[in-house]
């Protein structure tokens, strides 16, 4: 997306105003997926994560926010990529994709979040985000990437992705 494209965004001169995290856990073919309850996003289905604090890396905040959403410990979280959101809202998000393979303790039902497994196949994107479809099959498969999405509300307006080797 170049400066004054149909979407609005100068991302050359992009820079976010919130940084955050989301964390996918992986087993056998299933990911682990949360009925979001508060917060950005309330309503939809996502992956557990959130915004990090102050002196906080992107991989210390996703299992703190794991953590507290989930109860559960993700043990070997990997960086897949990076989402880049601009809303017109001025919201300017920064959001780092881990995958994990591996956690301590048992997915449990919290004040923020319930948990559910579903099939790779089965992932529900109707009931995510509209970016969701077109980055994260590719991620559940182990590809990293980066990406750009624009949106208004709800609805996305523009995306783009570039997947790496």
């Amino acid at each position: 997306m170049s400066p004054g494209g149909p979407d609005g965004v100068d991302w050359s001169g992009w820079q976010p105003n919130m940084l955050a995290n989301l964390v996918f856990v992986v087993q056998e073919g299933r990911v682990l997926l949360i009925h979001k309850k508060r917060g950005i996003g309330a309503g939809k289905i996502n992956g557990p994560g959130g915004k990090l604090e102050p002196g906080e890396s992107a991989r210390q905040a996703a299992i703190r926010e794991v953590e507290e959403e989930l109860l559960i410990t993700p043990l070997d979280p990997e960086e897949m990529g990076v989402l880049r959101f601009a809303f017109v809202d001025g919201l300017h998000l920064h959001c780092t994709v881990f995958r994990a393979t591996r956690y301590a303790g048992t997915p449990t039902e919290t004040d923020e979040a319930t948990p559910e497994w579903f099939t790779f196949d089965a992932v529900p994107y109707d009931r995510m985000w509209a970016d969701d479809i077109h980055w994260l099959p590719g991620m559940l498969a182990g590809r990293k990437f980066d990406a750009w999405f624009a949106f208004d509300g709800e609805t996305m307006l523009s995306q783009r992705i570039e997947w790496h080797a």
